[in-house]
């Protein structure tokens, strides 16, 4: 990425990410999610928040809960794991929260590396996970380097086609960054589409409106309305490669692991039934070829190179992918982190539905 952005608005409003997470973790124990689950995924939602990825943190959880409530998500359950070979395993996840069966598939791909050099789990039946970030993260933080892909909804049409297919399916990998404590890793997490759907929703939750080439409405027009953006389809990233990327996901996704596929999940927005989503993670250990100190050593030669070059006109600094969310992420550990009112009003809605605390401010 080449700029950065910071966003404004009038009403905004600053939460402790402490209190975020307690907060998170209140919610979906009182729905019936084990304290370790609710953990795990209060974690991977405020990781969200803090990286300025709002589209898939906190605000996500009316939508889950109301899955659980509608029956079709199912609070309790506990992923569970199958061991295929010395280097390949699969999660269950019971139609469970995602991200304790994709933190589970991370955590056994990560240790089948530690011994053989790589690891590779598919997860089946399983649910959104929010933002693909965090689990690179854990892998990134245990010295891996790792691929996360998962499939999703349908939203986008395979090229050439006008009806939703695909989902808008993150492409997600990392690897560990140079020397030291400001080093910065390799985090890549990208949609196949021009935007990620979560952004739409976003903007539809805070009446704003979108860029006219994100998304057609009904009836195949450009649209900068989300409501009508969300009653059409998601427009892919360089048209056919794009969806040649979406297609992929579904492949390593849906289709190796027994999922859903070619159109057949279910959103986290839709109460009708279970998502039956796919993951496909895989870990690496970076020091097969090398020592860790010489591949740390070789990526800090390839950040200096990538964020020295040369800059078009117009741009006051270069990022490395990922860089622009970890700087986020220490200015919002410790400003806190913005959201709108309304978006507080919505989550403290679900607090006196379950007879939970609403979430702090920062005075």
């Amino acid at each position: 990425m080449a700029t950065k952005t910071t966003e404004t608005a009038p009403n905004l409003v600053l939460v402790n990410h402490h209190d975020a997470k307690t907060f998170a973790i209140a919610l979906l124990t009182a729905s019936g999610v084990s304290a370790r689950n609710a953990e795990i995924t209060a974690s991977g939602l405020v990781q969200a928040d803090l990286r300025g990825v709002e589209s898939h943190g906190i605000l996500r959880l009316p939508s889950y809960l109301s899955r659980v409530r509608n029956g079709v998500l199912d609070p309790a359950a506990e992923p569970t794991l199958t061991q295929i070979t010395p280097v390949v395993a699969q999660v269950d996840g019971h139609n469970g929260f995602g991200f304790p069966a994709a933190h589970l598939g991370m955590d056994t791909a990560i240790a089948m590396a530690r011994v053989f050099g790589i690891g590779m789990v598919s997860v089946k039946h399983s649910n959104h996970f929010g933002m693909s970030a965090w689990i690179v993260k854990q892998a990134v933080e245990a010295n891996m380097m790792s691929l996360v892909f998962t499939n999703s909804s349908p939203a986008l049409p395979v090229w050439g086609g006008r009806e939703k297919m695909m989902g808008v399916s993150p492409i997600a990998c990392g690897a560990p960054g140079g020397k030291g404590k400001d080093a910065k890793p390799f985090i890549l997490d990208m949609a196949p589409s021009v935007a990620a759907r979560g952004k739409i929703y976003k903007a539809l939750r805070r009446g704003e409106k979108i860029p006219s080439d994100w998304a057609l409405d009904g009836e195949g027009k450009q649209t900068d309305d989300p409501a009508k953006a969300l009653e059409g389809v998601m427009l892919p990233m360089g048209g056919p490669k794009g969806s040649a990327l979406a297609i992929m996901m579904d492949v390593f996704s849906g289709v190796l692991s027994g999922s859903a596929f070619a159109g057949g999940v279910t959103g986290p927005y839709d109460m009708s039934k279970p998502g039956d989503v796919g993951h496909f993670l895989v870990a690496i250990k970076p020091d097969l070829f090398m020592s860790l100190d010489e591949f740390r050593e070789r990526m800090d030669v390839l950040y200096q190179k990538v964020v020295n070059s040369e800059k078009m006109h117009g741009v006051d600094r270069i990022y490395l992918p990922g860089e622009i969310e970890q700087l986020n992420e220490e200015q919002r550990l410790k400003d806190g982190i913005p959201y709108v009112k309304e978006e507080i009003d919505a989550l403290n809605a679900e607090a006196e539905k379950l007879g939970v605390d609403k979430i702090p401010l920062k005075e």
